[in-house]
């Protein structure tokens, strides 16, 4: 049982393809302009400019140093809208405390000049020169401000450092963190950066790794809701909630439960339960082989089938020596009868889900056979030289018998009592099963039609024959369509929709198919007149520095725009050069 999740992404086609022509045409529908993909593949080129863009918006609206917005979109988790929600409501002061920002002119600093200056963390006099102060006010010295810097990056809190001094919420400048660390252990300052420039992706709720395996380098932002499911541009094909492979109408909770089932051992268990008896004196599982209720075990010792208890090893056609069991044990038998019960529910919806997965691995195979089937028909003189209806229909399959495998791990939760026990009476439940039900038979007969019509061998058939099947796959098609999509508005509405105390999010259907994620454009060099602008690079005193050139506040920012085709380069933030495939904590 454990090969029910096996090898699904061998089998997955990309659901990119379009499937113009599976509509019926209506001249009084207004035409729409499709919508741009809402999710984003983040490369490591593109990295430093996905991250920019939230910066830009901050630094802007609050006139703020990019160390300011970045510590403000941190503590917010890079959620953009909220901090100015929270801006709104709140104000800015409320908005700096929460997050620690102290915004201080950098003339107040540059005041800060002692011939000598006392430590109260060392407690030793050092020169002023060798003294950092803090926009908090609080100053140590460099010495003490390095090897505290130290220790929070050791400890993976190089996000956000806080000052020293007892009671100080303020964040430490990460210009100074970067400058300080790097005099004593370069390594350490590029892991600084390197925690600096990940936590666009690890704070984010709506930008996650792609989970593919060898890591592929990318990340993908999604724009609008999380609970998605979204296409890499490696090929792999995913949820965006939990990361597994794409499981839609399953939850991300029920298809936790339903790869964990399926893997580990629990229904051999059951299965033991049901046709074994454990050895009372070694405890092994015994399986009965024979009529008589006498059985022994392979350690010698003997005992009632019918009861379990030991038993001396001689009997009679009337009863066993020494051994009596006549007395019904209610809860042993409900136990047993409920384990054969559970046994078979499961195997029920095991057996037809490993079915249509199985069915879609062979469908799989009929891509090549399609190709050839057409070509065929094209080296014929015939009227019909449009072929498109076959590949939207060979698609339009894949997605429907997706849909419908998932359904039966989805309908096994929905239905059982691992989940929804106290949500739903007996009569309710019975009531919304046969709702269900009848809409995955319907769906599923459709599904083996539109199979049974792609799989013909119709570039041998007569064309008249040929446009009769073209009009079954095209009406099949759009029928299958249909009622992927009534599926989907029953289990949102009808089912999950109902629940009082759970909340189970579920991808919405894409009617042609998962999206895929397009490429963030990276920004490099503004003097290139083939390219696109990008927003003037921002510096703390309101002047624009230099392309490639940081500001005073230790600013990373690089003007300029430039397309996905242009020289690769690893990230930096300062002066420090990173090697984005590789995660922070692996840096020392």
């Amino acid at each position: 049982m454990d090969d029910c999740t096996s090898g699904e992404e061998d089998y997955y086609y990309s659901d990119r393809d379009s499937l113009d022509g599976l509509e019926n045409d209506e001249s009084d529908v207004q035409w729409v302009p499709p919508k741009g993909p809402s999710s984003k593949v983040i490369t490591k080129e593109s990295l430093l400019a996905a991250q920019r863009e939230d910066l830009r918006r901050v630094m802007e609206l609050l006139s703020l140093r990019e160390f300011h917005a970045r510590t403000l979109l941190i503590h917010y988790r890079w959620d953009v809208e909220k901090l100015f929600a929270v801006l709104v409501e709140k104000g800015k002061p409320f908005l700096f405390d929460e997050a620690g920002v102290t915004v201080v002119e950098k003339d107040d600093l540059d005041s800060f000049i002692f011939a000598t200056v006392s430590c109260d963390i060392c407690m030793e006099d050092v020169p002023g020169t060798a003294v950092t102060k803090m926009e908090c006010g609080h100053n140590f010295c460099n010495d003490c401000w390095t090897e505290h810097f130290i220790v929070k990056i050791n400890e993976g809190q190089s996000k956000r450092i806080r000052c020293m001094a007892h009671k100080c919420n303020a964040i430490c400048d990460e210009a100074v963190i970067r400058n300080l660390v790097r005099k004593r252990h370069p390594d350490l300052a590029e892991k600084f950066d390197r925690f600096l420039l990940e936590s666009y992706i690890e704070d984010n709720k709506m930008v996650k790794w792609c989970p593919s395996t060898p890591h592929c380098g990318n990340a993908i932002r999604v724009e609008d809701d999380e609970f998605c499911e979204v296409e890499c541009s490696c090929g792999l094909q995913f949820c965006f909630s939990c990361l597994a492979d794409a499981h839609s109408p399953c939850s991300c909770l029920m298809w936790e439960l339903w790869t964990k089932k399926c893997r580990d051992e629990s229904e051999t268990v059951n299965w033991i339960t049901v046709h074994t008896k454990p050895c009372p004196k070694c405890h092994k599982p015994v399986e009965k082989n024979g009529g008589c209720n006498l059985v022994s075990c392979i350690c010698g010792q003997a005992f009632c089938w019918l009861c379990g208890g030991a038993t001396g090893r001689d009997h009679t056609w009337s009863r066993i020596n020494g051994h009596s069991c006549g007395r019904y044990k209610e809860d042993r038998e409900k136990n047993a009868e409920r384990a054969k019960r559970d046994l078979y529910r499961y195997m029920h919806y095991h057996n037809r889900y490993k079915a249509h997965t199985d069915s879609f691995k062979l469908e799989s195979n009929l891509k090549e056979t399609i190709r050839e089937k057409v070509s065929n028909l094209e080296k014929k003189d015939s009227r019909l030289r449009d072929f498109s209806w076959v590949t939207n229909g060979l698609y339009r399959l894949f997605r429907s018998r997706r849909v419908l495998s998932y359904s039966y791990p989805f309908a096994f939760y929905m239905f059982g009592d691992d989940l929804f026990k106290d949500e739903m009476t007996n009569a309710e439940r019975e009531i919304k099963q046969n709702l269900f039900e009848d809409q995955q038979q319907q769906l599923e007969a459709n599904v083996e039609k539109l199979s049974k019509f792609v799989e013909e061998p119709f570039d041998q058939f007569a064309e008249d024959k040929v446009m009769q099947i073209r009009m079954q796959v095209i009406n099949l098609s759009v029928i299958t369509d249909n009622l992927c999509k009534k599926m989907y508005d029953c289990i949102e509405n009808e089912l999950l929709g109902s629940l009082q105390f759970g909340i189970h999010n579920i991808a919405p259907y894409q009617s042609k198919g998962i999206e895929k994620a397009t490429e963030l454009s990276v920004c490099w060099n503004p003097k290139d007149e083939n390219t696109e602008k990008c927003p003037t690079p921002y510096s703390p005193n309101g002047i624009v520095t230099e392309p490639g050139r940081p500001s005073g506040s230790g600013s990373s920012y690089e003007g300029g725009c430039s397309s996905r085709n242009k020289r690769p380069r690893t990230g930096s933030l300062g002066s420090c050069t990173i090697d984005l495939n590789l995660p922070a904590d692996v840096i020392d």
